[in-house]
This record gives C-alpha cells, sequence and structure tokens, in this order.
C-alpha cells in the first residue's frame, strides 16, 4: 500500500563535486601568499618610505630608448620604477649591507612585475647587489632634483 522511499545513488556524486566547488570559491583570496611591497611613512618625516625587491637590468637593454626617451646606459646611476613619476631621485639602500646609492627613475617594469625597482649595473654595484641578483631594499624618495 505505501511505498517507501529509496533514494537514488546517482545524485551523491553531483552533490558531492557542487559541494566542493562551493567550498574551493568560498575560500578568501587574502589566504593566498603574495608579494606586494610594503609602503611605511616615518612619523616625523616628509619623505616617503618604501620597503622591496629590486633586481638589475640585463645586458641587452644597453643602448635601448627608456619609457621617458632617454638612452639608457648601463653605466648612469638610474632605475626603472612603476610607482614613482619620472625624474624623481630616490635613495636605495640594501637592508643587509646598508649601502645605499641615489639613481632617477627613467623607466618602467613589466605590468606584473612585483619588484620594486630595477637598477642599472653601476647602481647594483655600489649597493653590493651584483652578487644575488634581487636584493631587499629600502627606498626613500628624495624628490625631483638630486640634494647637492
Amino acid at each position: 500500500m505505501f511505498k517507501f522511499f529509496t533514494p537514488d545513488f546517482s545524485v551523491k556524486p553531483v552533490c558531492l563535486v557542487l559541494l566542493c566547488f562551493a567550498l574551493f570559491f568560498s575560500i578568501p583570496v587574502s589566504a593566498q601568499k603574495r608579494y606586494s611591497p610594503k609602503t611605511k611613512v616615518a612619523k616625523f618625516s616628509t619623505r616617503r618610505v618604501i620597503y622591496g625587491l629590486a633586481s638589475f637590468y640585463a645586458d641587452k637593454f644597453n643602448g635601448r630608448r627608456t619609457a621617458n626617451g632617454e638612452i639608457f646606459s648601463q653605466r648612469k646611476l638610474t632605475c626603472a620604477c612603476n610607482m614613482l613619476p619620472f625624474g624623481t631621485m630616490i635613495k636605495v639602500t640594501n637592508v643587509h649591507n646598508g649601502k645605499w646609492v641615489i639613481v632617477k627613475v627613467n623607466d618602467r617594469l613589466h605590468t606584473r612585475m612585483r619588484r620594486l625597482a630595477d637598477l642599472s649595473k653601476s647602481a647594483a654595484r655600489k649597493i653590493g647587489s651584483m652578487a644575488s641578483g634581487l636584493v631587499r631594499v629600502k627606498v626613500e624618495v628624495i624628490g625631483k632634483k638630486k640634494p647637492g
């Protein structure tokens, strides 16, 4: 007289897949570790301080035009930076050994590049980052003119 409902087991794998799909996309994106430059502003200073990674230019870029129209030279104290305007003078300090150099921003990095700066070889030599290639740096914005 009464028929008991018997569950259809073919539905369970579909429900399981949907549940896994929902759980996977509910994980917050902030849980993923990504590198991004940290910006710190000193308390009683007007200078902007930025911490991040720096590298140096490959030799194939020597003699090519930079983003602001200058001809790139490995001998000049210049760098590429996406965060600061062209012509800005910055003090780049190697966090590990304390060596520093003042360079001018005259180029841009690739948009997907997570580095803070790409230094010319002469600038990289002055801060002692030629051996490692990548180095943790502190960048202080000085202004548009090189300090006298």
